[in-house]
């Protein structure tokens, strides 16, 4: 159903311009069939008009349905839609790996970083909308970990959490959610097949437009097992 409200709103103008170019048409068979049902003079002749017309009035008729069903929709359903209905949810297909699991390829590039000094401070986060309170910076994680925090913001689209090395800017999306969150568990991060080293957690929340807003980053160091 999401799709159809979805191609309604895209499609409106169109949808528009096309209904009224089959509405002529269609009025105009009406207008010349209801002419000839007027005129006709023998049975067979009366009979095939008046078919005629009534079909040309059913067209006509559906055709106006179609425009106020559209003008209705446009104006009075979709506007009161929530707005994850037009917005692309993010799934696993956008990291194409299970919850809270980077790739290979990621992990591989990662492997391949130089060492790089951690920072110390938390940046960019914005209190009560988006946040990571857990891990805290310069924590040691390993195995899976839990990320706490907020991501609830005005005209909230929906959250997504990645993972860097220091000094990088290859960003990986570790897991997405379309439900905001407010001081709860934001999801999963498992950090056993990342090569031990320092690394930077980000929370991006994108807004209802597709906007993305200033990201919490939260520094913390990866540690083997013991």
């Amino acid at each position: 159903m999401a799709e159809f409200y979805k191609f309604l709103a895209s499609f409106e103008a169109l949808i528009y311009i096309l209904l009224a170019i089959a509405a002529l048409f269609a009025f105009r068979w009406l207008w010349r069939s209801w002419r000839e049902s007027q005129t006709a003079v023998y049975t067979m002749e009366r009979e095939f008009s008046s078919r005629r017309l009534g079909q040309s009035a059913a067209i006509s008729v559906l055709i106006v349905i179609l425009f106020c069903a559209e003008f209705f929709m446009a104006t009075f359903v979709i506007p009161g839609l929530p707005s994850d209905v037009f917005l692309t949810t993010p799934t696993l297909d956008l990291i194409s790996t299970p919850t809270g699991t980077l790739s290979p390829d990621m992990m591989t590039q990662f492997a391949n970083l130089p060492p790089q000094p951690m920072a110390a401070n938390v940046t960019g986060c914005t209190p009560n909308q988006i946040m990571l309170t857990s891990p805290e910076a310069g924590d040691e994680i390993k195995g899976t970990v839990e990320l706490i925090g907020t991501a609830n913001t005005p005209n909230f689209g929906f959250y997504k959490y990645e993972v860097a090395r220091i000094g990088s800017d290859t960003w990986a999306t570790i897991s997405a959610d379309r439900n905001s969150v407010t001081d709860g568990l934001l999801g999963r991060w498992n950090t056993t097949a990342l090569t031990p080293g320092d690394y930077q957690l980000r929370l991006v929340v994108i807004d209802n437009q597709g906007q993305a807003l200033p990201a919490c980053i939260v520094p913390v160091r990866v540690v083997p097992i013991q």
